[in-house]
């Protein structure tokens, strides 16, 4: 690596550190004034809060990453232009594309270790921070372990108030079959006490209850006190995953979700936009570098100001762009991989149009 790449990859790291340090405290600060009022009235002890706030610094790193990014590429490009060190450095004969593989060379390094950490760890820290907002903030509608329901098959629908995660035990249990080519028509019900998983045999069986098979004149009640139920598609590990928010998995859950979903005959499209969201938003550093770099390098009046506010219009469009792609998407009018990439591919179009326009 020669000299000048050391000293423009040190300036560009240095600053983008400096704009995840500052947006990071921005970001807590804010937080925590509005969940002070939650704080006060749930009496959360300053112990939790201090942890709540740890398990939150991820999450926050992911969303400003991109727009740390930008702002370094801004202010080292455009401090560099104003100083004439970009004069100098064309004088030399170094064009503009060559200065910009410094930049461009981080930002891909700064996206692949953004796939790894927003796709595996920030969700890891989302679980604990969840667990606080529910257990000490009174916050999320649905708990761990109670009120869950889900669909089992395509024709299939299970119930269950509450779920002994430690013992997995399934408590009051319902399990609805439907007619699969009349999904209005209920063609048996299944209610158990509780529903236990067999690990030897592989599958649930339900302890004392009544079976109920409908037919279109009558109706037939069996009472049992042990049934076994092979046909059911999830294992303990899954009921509580059901209920997982998007948010608490990683990518790997998420395309196994998906997968689940397809097998049960639910529409996956809003969970592979939030999987192809998280690749997109990651690669989203390069597309912005380019953008900054772009308008940073060449002197404007207006010096600095005017071009911190023309990459923070630029990034607001291209954010207010991808969450408009994903409208669209959860609607089935776009594909989950153009809805989530769309936003991507058309800013770093007309970042390489800018780029033949602007002087080398």
């Amino acid at each position: 690596m020669k000299i000048l790449d050391k000293y423009l990859v040190k300036q560009f790291v240095q600053t983008i550190l400096f704009g995840l340090l500052a947006f990071t405290l921005l970001f807590v600060i804010i937080d925590m004034m509005e969940n002070l009022d939650d704080f006060i009235d749930q009496n959360v002890p300053s112990e939790i809060i201090l942890q709540y706030y740890l398990v939150f610094i991820p999450e926050i790193i992911r969303l400003i990453i991109p727009v740390s990014v930008l702002l370094a590429s801004l202010f080292t490009a455009g401090k560099m232009a104003n100083l004439n060190e970009l004069t100098a450095m064309k004088a030399g004969g170094v064009s503009l594309y060559r200065f910009m593989i410094p930049f461009v060379a981080v930002s891909i390094i700064i996206s692949l270790i953004t796939v790894y950490f927003g796709g595996y760890l920030v969700p890891l820290a989302n679980k604990h921070k969840v667990h606080i907002e529910q257990t000490y903030m009174k916050k999320g509608i649905v708990y761990f372990g109670s009120n869950i329901f889900f669909q089992d098959s395509k024709s299939r629908v299970v119930s269950i108030y509450t779920y002994d995660i430690q013992n997995e035990i399934a408590r009051r249990v319902s399990i609805q079959e439907f007619n699969p080519s009349d999904n209005t028509k209920l063609i048996s019900r299944i209610d158990a006490q509780n529903m236990q998983y067999d690990t030897l045999k592989n599958f649930w069986a339900l302890n004392i209850g009544i079976k109920r098979t409908f037919t279109d004149s009558n109706e037939v009640m069996q009472k049992f006190t042990s049934l076994d139920f092979k046909g059911l598609n999830f294992k303990p590990e899954d009921v509580i995953k059901k209920q997982r928010k998007p948010e608490e998995m990683s990518l790997s859950e998420l395309s196994d979700y998906a997968d689940e979903q397809r097998r049960t005959g639910n529409d996956p499209t809003a969970i592979m936009i939030e999987y192809q969201s998280r690749l997109a938003f990651a690669f989203s550093s390069i597309v912005v570098v380019l953008f900054g770099l772009l308008i940073s390098a060449n002197k404007r009046r207006g010096g600095l100001a005017l071009q911190f506010g023309i990459n923070l219009l630029v990034t607001f469009v291209y954010l207010v762009f991808m969450k408009i792609s994903q409208a669209f998407g959860k609607n089935g009018v776009l594909e989950p991989f153009v809805t989530a990439w769309f936003a991507n591919f058309v800013f770093l179009a007309l970042a390489l149009i800018n780029l033949k326009h602007v002087q080398k």
